[in-house]
């Protein structure tokens, strides 16, 4: 892998780990609640289970990322930024937040382009 698509994969691979986090511990926090447009710290807390388990998918879409990194293997890395592009695809519709798509799926489609064309 070239210098600049290990870069981007890092990138999408910290903006994960960073969707962990929010998702795993700081979901009912003014930052989590703000971050994500809940309704009341209340939905946060009856919802709190729920996001930790998407945080723990965003783990293993960081840990999927880094591995590939480390093993220079661009089949994985194609694997992994597909299932980034497709939870952002699917989460931008979902939600009907198309900021959602720009965030999650986009810097992943860039990543995959340069991986494939590199």
């Amino acid at each position: 892998m070239e210098i600049i698509t290990i870069i981007l994969v890092g990138l999408v691979a910290l903006e994960h780990f960073y969707f962990l986090i929010l998702e795993m511990f700081l979901w009912t926090t003014p930052k989590g609640i703000k971050t994500f447009g809940l309704k009341s710290k209340a939905y946060a807390e009856e919802t709190k289970v729920l996001a930790a388990n998407q945080g723990l998918y965003n783990g293993f879409l960081t840990a999927g990322l880094i591995w590939s990194i480390v093993l220079k293997n661009n089949e994985i890395t194609i694997f992994f930024l597909s299932c980034v592009i497709i939870a952002g695809i699917y989460g931008a519709y979902s939600t009907k937040k198309i900021r959602l798509f720009y965030v999650q799926a986009v810097p992943a489609i860039l990543a995959l382009l340069l991986v494939v064309f590199s």
